[in-house]
């Protein structure tokens, strides 16, 4: 089975790094610095797992002289999902899938739009990662996961031979029954522990025992979960205290990667997390106070950012 990996960050850089280490071919798509070390160096992940290092990866900048593949990874930021759909486009063939490990919502709909509905999954991944550098990756907590499946929920032949791929290269692999209430029960997480961190520019140890961050956060995890409703989507009746509980489970230092965006001035995944949050409520009107709250104080450094990045 032949991979390609857009991106080769936390979540690409490990999820591609343990293909590659046993065996699968794989293919990361990457440029600039990225691809230079790659190309230099190989590939290096440390990680509470056990550290390994790949000596050689096949990796590129040009999509076209990869051929057709059997799966697409999309291991990018929110922001940049169109632009590596369009990098995917040219190693499409008639079977391949292309499945989104984002933290957003939208991405399934963005691929179904854009290269047909066959190729699209949902999909999603839970990973405590991050770059040191370019080609050096470090998982530095929770136990990795990776998740996805058909749009309409169908058991697939593809599904199945995607799913017994990743767990031969030794990661945790699932098709959950519904895909969809998974990526929602994801976002409930993902969402206000970004917001939170973000606002607070501390760690979630520093934040999840004090009474009125742990509030604020059970609030903006029951706004996420009265959304889903809404939208058609139910989601266990215990929600947000399992919500809750991921949190005090993770590393005390752990952090999200878009609080670690915002906190060290790079482009980061507002809009596509609280701001997709606040969008989906008046859509569906329902109220997300919270979250109203969180992209309001989030959003002038966010914009300030876009402006330096735009005046070049």
């Amino acid at each position: 089975m032949r991979f390609a990996v857009i991106g080769a960050g936390g979540v690409g850089g490990y999820f591609g790094g343990k293909l590659a280490q046993n065996g699968a071919d794989v293919t990361f798509i990457v440029r600039g610095r990225s691809l230079e070390a790659l190309q230099t160096n190989g590939l290096r992940v440390d990680s509470i797992g056990g550290d390994f290092v790949l000596s050689k990866v096949n990796a590129t900048d040009d999509p076209k002289s990869v051929g057709d593949v059997d799966v697409v990874l999309l291991a990018v930021k929110t922001a940049q999902v169109a632009e590596a759909i369009e990098a995917a486009r040219p190693m499409v063939g008639e079977h391949t899938v292309v499945i989104p490990l984002e933290n957003g919502m939208d991405a399934p709909e963005q691929i179904a739009r854009e290269l047909g509905r066959g190729h699209a999954m949902g999909g999603l991944c839970a990973i405590v990662s991050f770059l040191v550098a370019p080609g050096h990756v470090r998982h530095a907590g929770s136990d990795p996961f990776i998740m996805f499946g058909e749009l309409d929920n169908s058991k697939s032949e593809r599904a199945l031979r995607i799913r017994d791929a990743m767990i031969a290269a030794g990661i945790v692999a699932e098709i959950p029954s519904d895909i969809h209430r998974a990526m929602w029960t994801k976002f409930l997480f993902i969402s206000p522990m970004s917001g939170i961190g973000a606002l607070t520019r501390v760690p979630v140890g520093a934040w999840r025992n004090i009474p009125e961050t742990r509030e604020l956060a059970r609030r903006a995890i029951a706004e996420i979960a009265a959304l889903a409703s809404a939208r058609g989507i139910q989601l266990t009746p215990d929600a947000v205290e399992q919500t809750l509980g991921r949190y005090d489970g993770l590393p005390a230092d752990a952090t999200s990667s878009l609080q670690r965006d915002i906190m060290q001035g790079k482009p980061s995944e507002l809009d596509a997390q609280i701001g997709a949050v606040v969008r989906m409520g008046r859509e569906s009107k329902v109220p997300v106070p919270v979250h109203e709250m969180m992209y309001a104080l989030l959003a002038p450094a966010h914009s300030e950012f876009i402006r330096r990045e735009d005046a070049g």
